[in-house]
């Protein structure tokens, strides 16, 4: 718990009635947001500590979750908040992540996203009644420039070069990933889903870390659910929960997956680049996770579509061998 907030903190937990609870700290995240889960005779919440200032409006995580329970699914419901310090105490919806089910019992990996998917198709026919960001496709290869910029530049790539790969994954965005506009999670993956087996139906998928959500493509969200870096999906997996998401969406395949593609390159380049920030923040953990990324990057490349592309990263960006990873790592604080 960050010292500095502590004395709010305490004045919040008071004033919403949980100033007895036992606290625990939750596992974080790669944001400056801390989690604590509050134990008050057997009542269980869960405190967000979201410094202002940052990226993640606490008032955004109020307005997506009323969204996402207006239509019928899980997001924890809000049980107090203080918007003008960054706190919000929230529904505890328990521990059965998907990276932790799914590594308990690799046979429910399916199953499980399966249903994530459809939860996807069915929040994309609806769009929120408040306002929410919507990128363009410039803006969309502008925040992956970070592969070039910082992911490059540690592994001697001429950072000059950003301008370039922005124009050439802006024309491919603009050609097969910029028309329908959806509501989208952004960070749809196997650490912000839950498995909640007692509820039924699109319930039983609990949702998390949902408020950068905005307007974008149909692809985003069952790229980052089935391109996660965190864990390898099966094969089978990735190819039943597309053709679920076309079954229940409607889409052509070939443009879809095009667009799949297309966005697909687009997260692994922009992961790659933050991997490298948070790395030399003195977070080392997420070296180890870059190789999956990278493997992620080339198979979206491989799309007939993205084949400037291809070309380009062929030439510019250096592979992160175990080398240069051993290498990097030295150069990396150590979290204290």
């Amino acid at each position: 718990m960050q010292n500095s907030r502590n004395p709010a903190l305490a004045h919040f937990l008071q004033t919403a009635g949980w100033s007895a609870a036992k606290v625990t700290p939750l596992a974080g995240d790669a944001s400056a947001r801390q989690y604590f889960r509050l134990n008050l005779d057997g009542k269980m919440s869960v405190v967000m500590d979201a410094p202002l200032g940052q990226p993640d409006d606490p008032a955004a995580f109020v307005a997506v979750a009323e969204f996402l329970q207006s239509r019928g699914l899980s997001a924890p419901t809000v049980l107090a908040q203080d918007l003008q310090r960054g706190f919000l105490l929230l529904e505890d919806l328990g521990d059965a992540l998907f990276v932790h089910e799914t590594a308990r019992d690799p046979k429910c990996e399916q199953p499980l996203y399966k249903s994530a998917t459809a939860v996807l198709a069915h929040v994309q026919k609806t769009t929120p009644g408040f306002k929410v960001e919507n990128f363009s496709a410039a803006q969309w290869a502008a925040s992956s420039e970070l592969l070039i910029s910082l992911y490059g530049a540690e592994f001697g790539a001429e950072a000059a070069v950003a301008s370039d790969f922005v124009a050439i994954l802006t024309d491919i965005l603009e050609k097969h990933a910029d028309s329908e506009r959806v509501f989208i999670l952004r960070d749809y993956h196997s650490e912000n889903l839950l498995w909640l087996p007692q509820r039924q139906g699109l319930k039983r998928v609990g949702l998390l870390d949902f408020q950068l959500g905005q307007l974008g493509q149909p692809a985003y969200d069952l790229v980052s659910l089935l391109q996660d870096a965190r864990r390898d999906v099966l094969p089978a997996t990735r190819d039943e929960s597309i053709t679920h998401f076309l079954n229940l969406s409607g889409h052509a395949h070939a443009d879809f997956m095009a667009s799949f593609a297309a966005f697909g390159a687009q997260r692994a380049a922009r992961i790659l680049g933050l991997f490298t920030r948070l790395a030399l923040m003195g977070k080392p953990k997420y070296i180890k996770l870059m190789p999956r990324v990278w493997r992620q990057l080339n198979e979206n490349l491989a799309h007939p579509a993205l084949l400037p592309l291809q070309d380009f990263c062929a030439k510019i960006v250096p592979v992160p061998t175990p080398e240069r990873l051993q290498c990097f790592e030295t150069k990396c604080p150590k979290a204290p």
